[in-house]
């Protein structure tokens, strides 16, 4: 488990679901290896899918730009090991 070793570079999550966050990424690590992001992200987007309710977004890699709106209170973006997280739910119109 990585969970001591992420650092959140930016975030308007509630501090119990940043842990939650943090916990499903790190386990996500002890599941698949680090070079498969797909499945990584997809582990990370099932979990939140099941947890807070569909419509959750994932990506997770080491070099990546992003543009999207968000809900408030469910967007974190941190570091754990060598790879980026970026975890949000999407707005509705």
């Amino acid at each position: 488990m990585l969970e001591g070793k992420a650092k959140v570079e930016d975030t308007d999550m509630p501090v119990k679901m940043q842990m939650q966050a943090l916990k499903i990424a790190s386990q996500s690590l002890d599941l698949f290896d680090v070079s498969d992001c797909q499945s990584l992200a997809a582990h990370v987007k099932k979990e939140f899918d099941e947890r807070y309710g569909s419509g959750w977004q994932c990506v997770v890699g080491s070099n990546f730009g992003c543009f999207f709106t968000h809900s408030k209170g469910t967007f974190i973006y941190f570091h754990l090991g060598t790879l980026n997280f970026l975890i949000f739910k999407g707005a509705t119109l």
